[in-house]
């Protein structure tokens, strides 16, 4: 890769010859307003805001749409000249800037980009507020439909076309074009249908004005008004870098963070817009239940209802189950507190996926989100990434648009927005590619970095473990398991488990599995029937058969009155992802922290200190009294709960581990495989208490669509 020589503003700088000028002026020190121009979407060179002086050219130069290469030296040989302040290009700044407010409408007061709109802030660079020499009628544009998320207020466009990019390029939906030309041209869905991808709300921060704003926010808030909080996101194991704004005890909304190795700068429409879910439905004062009826109670009276039927019971007869939600802290503390009181029925698969808490690479996405974009092949088994880790899925297509990419699927055919093989339901296939007498195990022995992605549609079936062991088998076989080491620095694992709960892998870390003869959920459920188990902790788990828990003792500790709470004896009202402190471990083993944005309503506590108060009326006190020495026990438990914001390089690439994974067994071939999620809006309690979630799989999944003539 080649260098070139330019003067920026009166400084040599020497830059690379594939990045645009604007990226080189951006790296001199320069700063270049842009409204088209975007480091993630292909060059549009529309927008005409970023023109730059070439010193010799005729013209000013659109500095976006023009490569280090493409700038020539003087015929002398000196480098080339380039004035980004010079008052030639900023006249010509201010010229584009009078044109593109010709027609724009003066909706500040009312618009939701207000305070944080591109081109609010450029005008006060470059509008000429002395006169203007326009008197023609300003254009309008009728709104157009683009879903139940985003709101369209299409007289303000200046088609800059991001939005348009990002659907074909990065979502790979290609629902927006542009119809007209010249004054005419107007951004638009094809037959004014919704915009379909989970990735869509991200158009709304592409938009540079207020042409496309956020629906369920519109009207609620203003930017300076809101607290700035960063966090983690829950609704998937991706672990998507957020930032949560809050005003007063509320969550107004939630925008992406960039970290380039997670999420880049997108997150899922469901992170982003479930939040309005933090509201209703939720648990916000203890409850025990007394005649069948569930009664306000106090906290010490909650927890004297638990500590006396923990005292008429045996451990045996007791389990403990983890949700989907729980942070790293309250799966320590209830792990403590379940093993002190010597319970073995503990389990955190819900779905019950057949994973064991082995050596780590068994459970987690080796490759890492990032490694994705070096894999030549990729066979998916039971998962469907574009619901089960959309910003994943984008990660895929991403991969598929930059060089040559094979991907098969065994499982439900389905749209991934990039060719996919289709290779059936049949889990008789697996067994073949896994034999070697498949086509495809040809195409992931002959691959440079194969891959093999399994989700929970296979993990979760009655023979889950022997279709793990098989995969571990193709892992090993077709040379997956490569050096140790992350992908840049030569390393490869190819072997992945696409997780969909944001606890189950610091749950896993933590070893919170059935013991020695413990029950997992499944028994558990069975024991609950039969009457073997008579006390049942969920530490809001909600997303299993909890209506057949028999006549066991059930108690909830969650932030919802979700499925788990209507089955519950007693109620523990506990924090919310927002509203805590918490540790999460997402699907590649990155451990990251999240902060409290708002406090949780009413009575509702933290979990880690409900269970750390439990413990003292249970006789069996916790040893950590705050949140610095529970981190400190979990580090001395799991010592790369430490490396915060670090994926673990796992120097173990043996065959033995591989070999290990999962149980020998017959594959019940009578079984299809399917894919994990049902509905991808709604797959957890603040999902479903949202009313935008409900709105959105109405729909999105089951179709109820908007007609065009409405």
């Amino acid at each position: 890769m080649g260098t070139r020589k330019l003067i920026i503003d009166g400084k040599e700088v020497e830059a690379e010859e594939t990045i645009t000028l604007l990226q080189a002026c951006e790296q001199a020190g320069a700063e270049i307003p842009r409204f088209c121009f975007h480091e993630r979407l292909s060059v549009a060179g529309n927008c005409r805001m970023c023109l730059v002086e070439w010193v010799g050219a005729p013209k000013p130069q659109a500095s976006c749409a023009l490569q280090v290469k493409d700038i020539f030296p003087n015929k002398d040989g000196t480098p080339a000249k380039i004035n980004t302040a010079s008052p030639y290009a900023l006249k010509a700044r201010e010229g584009v800037m009078e044109f593109l407010l010709i027609n724009h409408p003066l909706d500040c007061p009312i618009c939701d980009q207000g305070g944080e709109c591109d081109l609010q802030d450029q005008a006060m660079g470059y509008g000429r507020a002395a006169f203007h020499r326009f008197n023609e009628n300003k254009r309008a544009v009728e709104d157009k439909y683009m879903g139940p998320l985003i709101k369209t207020i299409m007289t303000r466009c200046i088609q800059c076309t991001r939005c348009v990019r990002f659907a074909t390029e990065v979502a790979g939906v290609p629902d927006l074009g542009a119809t007209g030309r010249g004054e005419d041209m107007e951004i638009t869905t094809y037959l004014e249908k919704a915009f379909a991808s989970e990735l869509s709300g991200n158009v709304v921060d592409l938009c540079p004005v207020g042409a496309l704003t956020s629906k369920p926010y519109a009207f609620n808030a203003r930017p300076w008004e809101l607290r700035k909080t960063e966090s983690i996101d829950v609704m998937d194991a991706q672990g998507s870098n957020i930032r949560v704004d809050a005003r007063g005890p509320q969550v107004m909304r939630v925008l992406p963070r960039l970290n380039e190795t997670v999420n880049e700068e997108w997150i899922s429409d469901k992170a982003r817009h479930a939040c309005d879910g933090l509201v209703r439905q939720r648990l916000d004062r203890p409850y025990v239940r007394i005649n069948g009826k569930l009664k306000p109670a106090s906290w010490a009276e909650a927890f004297a209802a638990i500590a006396a039927k923990v005292r008429g019971t045996t451990p045996a007869k007791m389990a403990a189950v983890v949700g989907d939600l729980a942070a790293a802290e309250e799966i320590k503390a209830l792990k403590d507190l379940m093993t002190s009181l010597g319970v073995a029925n503990l389990d955190c698969r819900q779905d019950g996926a057949k994973i064991e808490g082995g050596p780590r690479q068994t459970y987690l996405f080796n490759t890492t989100i990032a490694g994705v974009e070096a894999a030549d092949a990729i066979l998916l088994v039971g998962t469907n990434p574009r619901w089960d880790a959309p910003v994943l899925n984008a990660r895929i297509r991403k991969t598929w648009l930059a060089g040559p990419l094979k991907v098969a699927n065994i499982g439900p055919a389905v749209d991934l927005t990039y060719p996919v093989e289709q290779l059936g339901t049949d889990i008789a296939v697996l067994a073949a590619i896994a034999n070697g007498s498949h086509p495809f195990a040809k195409v992931l022995k002959d691959a440079k970095r194969p891959m093999i992605i399994l989700g929970s549609g296979l993990l979760t079936r009655a023979d889950g473990a022997a279709a793990l062991s098989l995969a571990a088998r193709i892992a090993g076989d077709s040379g997956m398991i490569g050096p140790a080491g992350t992908a840049a620095e030569g390393g490869w694992n190819g072997f992945n488990i696409l997780h969909t709960a944001a606890s189950r892998v610091a749950a896993l870390d933590l070893g919170f599995v059935p013991g020695q003869g413990g029950r997992d959920v499944a028994g558990i459920v069975d024991g609950a029937q039969k009457g073997e188990i008579d006390f049942i902790y969920l530490l809001g788990a909600d997303e299993f058969d909890v209506a057949h828990l028999g006549r066991a003792f059930v108690v909830y500790q969650g932030s919802h009155g979700d499925a788990g709470a209507h089955h519950a004896d007693v109620i523990l009202p506990g924090a919310a992802y927002t509203e805590k402190e918490g540790t999460y471990v997402n699907f590649e083993g990155r451990v990251q922290r999240a902060e409290r944005a708002v406090f949780p309503p009413g009575e509702a506590k933290e979990d880690w200190a409900i269970l750390r108060a439990l413990s003292d009326h249970l006789g069996a006190r916790l040893p950590y009294d705050d949140r610095a020495q529970l981190r400190a026990a979990m580090v001395k438990d799991v010592p790369h709960f430490a490396q915060i914001g670090e994926v673990p390089v796992h120097a173990d690439t043996s065959s033995a581990t591989w070999n290990g994974i999962g149980a020998q067994g017959n594959l019940d071939e009578s079984l299809p495989v399917t894919r994990g999620i049902a509905d991808y809006y709604l797959t957890n309690p603040i999902a479903r208490a949202s009313e935008t979630m409900a709105r959105c799989s109405q729909e999105l999944v089951h179709g109820a669509t908007k007609m065009a003539a409405e």
